[in-house]
């Protein structure tokens, strides 16, 4: 007997790739718009933190429509 579980579309490896997909994303766009400015350093690490809790909303709102 296979567990529920193991049907679901949904796995911790598709939980750590949209983490990190859209922690790269964020700090891609924010490196991009730090080196518009002048400095890519600093636009790296805002896209770097506000990435984070981004991830986490996406991640949440995955998961919440799977129900």
């Amino acid at each position: 007997m296979t567990p529920a579980a193991a049907t679901s579309p949904h796995s911790l490896a598709t939980a750590s790739g949209l983490l990190l997909g859209t922690l790269g994303i964020t700090m891609a766009v924010g490196a991009l718009v730090g080196w518009v400015l002048g400095a890519w350093g600093i636009g790296l690490l805002v896209g770097a933190v506000l990435g984070i809790p981004l991830g986490v909303v996406v991640v949440y709102s995955v998961y919440s429509r799977a129900r």
